[in-house]
């Protein structure tokens, strides 16, 4: 199994979905390589949910990276689950539309696998905005 994928597992374990119980971690890999992963963490108001993609992306950049390789997202059902489009976007705030995103189809199954930019083309960006 893929060692990123093998994080978003382990990180769904943690995650505080007492409202959905729908696990979800990702698992983001910077370009040096080094892993950062998040869980998704509900809360009773909904629009204050954090999604394990938003969770990794925040870590990462908090200690300082900004060039970033692939993500790997991982729910407890092991769906297939794709990042939300509130993901997508927040992802592309910091990744090229070349990331790599993989999504964990289970035990077994080779993971989905997609480019940032074919889950959401024509993104806004700063460019869009000036």
């Amino acid at each position: 199994m893929d060692d990123l994928i093998a994080a978003a597992r382990d990180v769904q374990q943690r995650a505080h979905v007492p409202y959905s119980e729908y696990r979800v971690g990702a698992a983001l890999e910077t370009a040096d390589g080094e892993i950062f992963v998040g869980c998704n963490l509900e809360n009773a108001n909904f629009s204050n949910s954090l999604h394990a993609e938003e969770v990794a992306i925040a870590e990462a950049v908090k200690q300082g990276h900004r060039d970033f390789a692939r993500i790997a997202v991982s729910s407890g059902r092991r769906d297939g689950v794709t990042p939300c489009g509130m993901c997508r976007q927040t992802l592309t705030e910091f990744c090229d539309d070349d990331l790599i995103v993989l999504c964990d189809e289970g035990d077994g199954e080779a993971p989905s696998e997609y480019s940032l930019g074919e889950l959401l083309p024509n993104t806004i960006s700063q460019e869009t905005l000036e």
